[in-house]
């Protein structure tokens, strides 16, 4: 199964998380710029031009956001991939112990604590079930019985990371691996099951992806996953940003490779909790700079146009790029391997800047493993 892997949700690689986001009453976020006070320094790159996938530190790209040419392949020959195979399986809650499902009330949101404004009640919020589908790209080269490298991604099915890993891996620009694709469990933010599995501070998400998940892969898929936490990475957009982060962050033992685009590192951890009262602020705020550095190579994306406050919380812990921002600093104090790209005309999860910068984000991510 080499050929003409057809996938229409291409263009809406995260349909499923833009879908159920609020929308309504949301303002338009202003244009920031990389050059702010207070916001790291960063080398400006002509417009057009990547950072190499070798390099840590801080980068600016400009506003021109074309297709990398292995994605501009991709949907060249009609979005196929010649290079591997796709199995698709569905997961119900019924199945889970550890998430049996929520949902938040639709057209509801929460009310700030009038005593806590980094609080958010939520009292729409109830027992509700939930059924996803998980995508698992193989590629060809994958030999039978081995143990593979993977990478986790949240807000699945995500046809980018898999159309990025067809072209890279053929050119030995990245591990062979595997790639497994996560649906969310529906809705978004406080009081969703999205929210709930995505935005919780706790190492809760690993363990139903290491005990609920990555079991049924190997038995669907026919594979095997490797134990060894540098070959597993994690990625996602938004809240499955910070959730690849916390994954790495709570359990490092089991995952060292992170992937952000447009992270959530901001207050939006539902139900509240005083051991991380602001939630994934808290990477920047006091997680990082007062732990001792883990063994997490991150790279991290945010847009000029990300989003800002976007909701009724003015808890001055909402603005995505000054998160980014902070939690790009904490990391160069702590000496993390890192690569932090500003990308100028970009937005919320921007795809176009996804389509230029995936192949090399993956290339940065994979550094120094050897298999």
């Amino acid at each position: 199964m080499k050929r003409l892997i057809l996938f229409a949700c291409v263009s809406t690689c995260l349909a499923s998380a833009q879908a159920n986001r609020p929308q309504a009453n949301r303002p338009q976020p202003p244009t920031r710029s990389p050059h702010t006070p207070g916001y790291v320094h960063a080398t400006q790159l002509p417009d057009g031009a990547i950072p190499p996938p070798g390099a840590d530190g801080n980068f600016i790209i400009g506003p021109t956001h074309k297709p990398a040419p292995a994605l501009a392949a991709f949907a060249a020959e009609n979005h196929t991939l010649p290079n591997g195979r796709v199995v698709t399986f569905t997961m119900t809650s019924a199945e889970s112990k550890l998430y049996p499902g929520i949902m938040r009330d639709p057209g509801t949101f929460g009310t700030p604590d009038p005593h806590n404004p980094a609080k958010l009640d939520v009292s729409t919020s109830h027992p509700a079930p939930w059924k996803r589908t998980v995508t698992v790209y193989i590629p060809s080269t994958y030999q039978p019985g081995s143990f593979s490298p993977f990478i986790v991604s949240q807000d699945g099915p995500d046809t980018m990371l898999f159309a990025a890993l067809d072209a890279l891996i053929p050119a030995r620009r990245v591990p062979s691996q595997i790639a497994i694709s996560i649906q969310n469990g529906g809705g978004d933010a406080q009081g969703s099951e999205r929210g709930l599995e995505y935005d919780t501070m706790s190492g809760r998400y690993a363990e139903w992806v290491e005990s609920e998940v990555l079991p049924r892969v190997e038995k669907e898929a026919g594979v095997r996953l490797t134990r060894d936490p540098d070959g597993r990475a994690a990625t996602g957009g938004s809240s499955g940003a910070a959730c690849a982060l916390i994954m790495a962050w709570y359990h490092p033992e089991l995952y060292h490779r992170v992937l952000s685009w447009s992270g959530t590192f901001v207050n939006q951890q539902w139900p509240w909790n005083p051991a991380t009262p602001h939630g994934a602020w808290a990477f920047h705020e006091s997680l990082i700079p007062k732990s001792l550095r883990k063994p997490i190579r991150i790279w991290m994306e945010v847009g000029d146009r990300d989003l800002y406050n976007p909701n009724s919380m003015l808890d001055n812990m909402h603005d995505w790029v000054l998160a980014n921002e902070r939690t790009a600093r904490v990391l160069a104090a702590k000496h993390y391997h890192y690569q932090f790209v500003f990308a100028e005309n970009a937005a919320h999860v921007d795809r176009p800047t996804r389509e230029q910068l995936y192949p090399e984000a993956l290339e940065y991510i994979w550094q120094g493993y050897r298999q």
